[in-house]
């Protein structure tokens, strides 16, 4: 069971909410243990949008696998400048203490930085509001046009429904890409890349095209992204020939089907490694045969994002 909390301030934005919550209620249709709960400093709470909500004044009892999201808020200035109560950042803090993990959506953000969980951290937030944000917390990297960062057991969201995108990412590093794809064709959304960011979620990056094939590949990868997949065997899943998979694939992600499996594999290791797990022990659980390819990739990930940042 993962127990969701939404912290809600006065006048949060409804799809800062409704989105995410969306996502994963539709994850507890398929079958997996989520139960959401609403989190405020008073037992009712309205949004910008004009519609109330009740919630616990009382944040409920988590753990390390548990979440507390800040949807993002109407505030009198756009820049942002209101303060959430000391209770409500002392919930943030309390929860990430414990190992749980913090997300914010939108504005969001500023209550994340009030509690000093963005300080030393990358982060995002609407776009309006950046600036505002990197000039608010002068210790924090804020990273321009991307949906969503993680760093660590904090997550956050550029505006709106890039909410949507946050929780998808969330899904897929917990139960695989094939459960957040399965949601999202449910929801009837259509991935979105996120430019060349590393954050962007692998699942989200390459599942923006319209090849019913390499999407079935896709699947199969995904589901089971640890085991040891030949190129004959996805083909012949789709019933196609290696070579014609090949083209297909790469065409439709601008990567090989075993290439992006290894993306797959890369992503989930820094995950596990974000949440203290070492680098043995993350390769394992991947499916490398040892940690070597693992520092491997990581390091020419990190070289590659020193390029871009150049």
């Amino acid at each position: 069971m993962v127990h969701i909390v939404f912290a809600l301030t006065d006048r949060f934005h409804l799809l800062d909410l409704a989105g995410p919550a969306q996502v994963f209620g539709t994850a507890g249709d398929f079958g997996l243990s989520y139960r959401l709960s609403y989190f405020a400093d008073t037992p009712q709470v309205v949004s910008a949008q004009g519609a109330a909500l009740c919630a616990q004044t009382t944040l409920p009892d988590l753990g390390a696998a548990d979440v507390v999201m800040v949807p993002g808020w109407r505030s009198p200035a756009v820049s942002g400048r209101r303060r959430v109560s000391e209770r409500f950042v002392s919930a943030l803090v309390n929860h990430h203490a414990v190992g749980g993990t913090v997300a914010a959506v939108c504005s969001g953000a500023f209550a994340l930085g009030q509690a000093g969980l963005l300080n030393g951290r990358r982060c995002t937030t609407h776009h309006a509001l950046r600036n505002t944000l990197a000039r608010r917390f002068e210790s924090t990297v804020v990273v321009s046009d991307v949906l969503y960062v993680t760093d660590g057991r904090v997550a956050t969201s550029a505006g709106v429904s890039a909410g949507i995108d946050l929780a998808l990412h969330l899904v897929a590093t917990w139960h695989g890409p094939a459960v957040a794809a399965k949601i999202a064709r449910e929801m009837v959304l259509f991935a979105r890349a996120n430019g060349n960011d590393p954050h962007d979620g692998v699942m989200l990056r390459h599942r923006s095209h319209l090849c019913d094939t390499v999407h079935r590949v896709q699947d199969v990868i995904d589901s089971s992204f640890s085991h040891r997949w030949t190129l004959d065997t996805l083909a012949d899943s789709a019933r196609v020939s290696a070579r014609t998979l090949t083209r297909m694939f790469v065409r439709a992600t601008g990567m090989t089907p075993l290439r992006y499996q290894q993306a797959l594999r890369l992503e989930h290791a820094e995950y596990l490694i974000g949440g203290g797990s070492t680098v043995e022990a993350a390769a394992r659980v991947v499916g490398f045969a040892d940690a070597r390819m693992l520092r491997r990739l990581r390091a020419r990930a990190a070289d590659s994002e020193m390029v871009v940042a150049e």
